[in-house]
């Protein structure tokens, strides 16, 4: 059995103060997360206090956009499309909830490589599970895509 990938519209969260510069990040097509500066942690979801030491010195970095599917789960029943959401870890270490998109969801597993594309319709995070030769470039257009194999 082959599930394609269907686009659908998910109501992107309302930002607040400490995570605006995050979702300003998705619409120029960057992957932020947060570093602290006192134990050069890396954490995510976004917040000012470092959940590691509970130090407030802590600095937006760009991500390198690529990762691995630590879990992922398929729902065909909710909606009208199937679709995939997956908690993928980032090389940076940390894992963030998100959607899988562009592939055949029943062919998805657990360690594949993905990459990530900015969408404003998923609120900056979405991840391609094409296959992949290396991290994401950026096109002329300044939008990070993920790098498919021909």
């Amino acid at each position: 059995m082959t599930t394609l990938y269907q686009d659908r519209i998910i109501t992107a969260p309302v930002p607040t103060p400490e995570n605006q510069p995050y979702y300003d990040a998705a619409e120029r097509g960057e992957l932020l997360i947060k570093r602290c500066l006192a134990c050069a942690a890396y954490h995510f979801h976004p917040r000012t206090i470092c959940p590691h030491c509970f130090s407030d010195q802590t600095q937006w970095v760009v991500a390198q956009g690529v990762g691995t599917i630590y879990t992922f789960s398929v729902s065909r029943r909710v909606l009208p499309t199937a679709y995939a959401i997956a908690y993928v870890t980032l090389a940076e270490g940390v894992s963030m909830m998100t959607n899988i998109v562009d592939c055949d969801l029943d062919a998805l597993t657990i360690g594949q490589a993905v990459g990530w594309s900015s969408s404003l319709r998923t609120a900056g995070r979405r991840w391609r599970c094409s296959p992949r030769r290396s991290a994401p470039d950026t096109a002329g257009d300044g939008t990070r895509h993920a790098i498919r194999e021909r």
